[in-house]
């Protein structure tokens, strides 16, 4: 009976410990440092109201916006993940294939790769800067703004890397790139 009570009072104190205090001390933490990113990197309108994360790709499907990575969750949060194909499997070539389609590509037009496959997660908010230049001409075309006007929104909306030491390419988030497109035309 001992070593029960002794076990109890063990996993107890780990419990709290673990689900409790250290949860506890790391959103004080979140909160105190980085208070942004510890509330979901939200992104509001201009009336105050949360319209997504900076942190999860979210599906645009018109024209007149800049289109994110396929999901094979269908952008999802809740289900992040990963389709699980082998690259042998006929699904993922047929899941390829339709999202090149929809791209309306000329007979000698490269897509660049990141928007034919998907992210591990399938909630990857980035592009490329290659993949964003790519679609500027459909969204330029589809909002009546000039080419040069895109890319510089583009442009502008281009991360890098933090620690460009350990390599990473320059990408732009999504959902910032369409709401910065928007602001240009309420």
């Amino acid at each position: 009976m001992k070593d029960f009570l002794t076990t109890l009072r063990l996993v107890m104190i780990s419990m709290l410990v673990c689900c409790v205090i250290y949860p506890a001390i790391m959103l004080g933490f979140g909160q105190l440092v980085v208070p942004d990113k510890a509330e979901g990197s939200l992104l509001r309108n201009a009336e105050g109201q949360a319209i997504g994360s900076a942190l999860l790709a979210q599906k645009f499907e018109r024209p007149e916006y800049f289109w994110p990575r396929p999901s094979a969750v269908d952008y999802n949060a809740s289900a992040t993940g990963g389709s699980n194909l082998s690259p042998t499997n006929p699904k993922l070539g047929l899941r390829a294939a339709e999202t090149i389609r929809r791209y309306d590509l000329q007979a000698d037009q490269l897509i660049p790769a990141d928007l034919v496959a998907a992210s591990g997660s399938g909630m990857d908010p980035h592009i490329s800067l290659a993949a964003a230049h790519f679609q500027a001409p459909r969204v330029a075309a589809a909002r009546g703004l000039a080419l040069e006007q895109i890319q510089r929104l583009i442009d502008n909306n281009c991360e890098i890397p933090t620690f460009r030491v350990f390599g990473g390419e320059p990408v732009v988030n999504v959902l910032k790139l369409n709401l910065a497109i928007d602001k240009t035309q309420p």
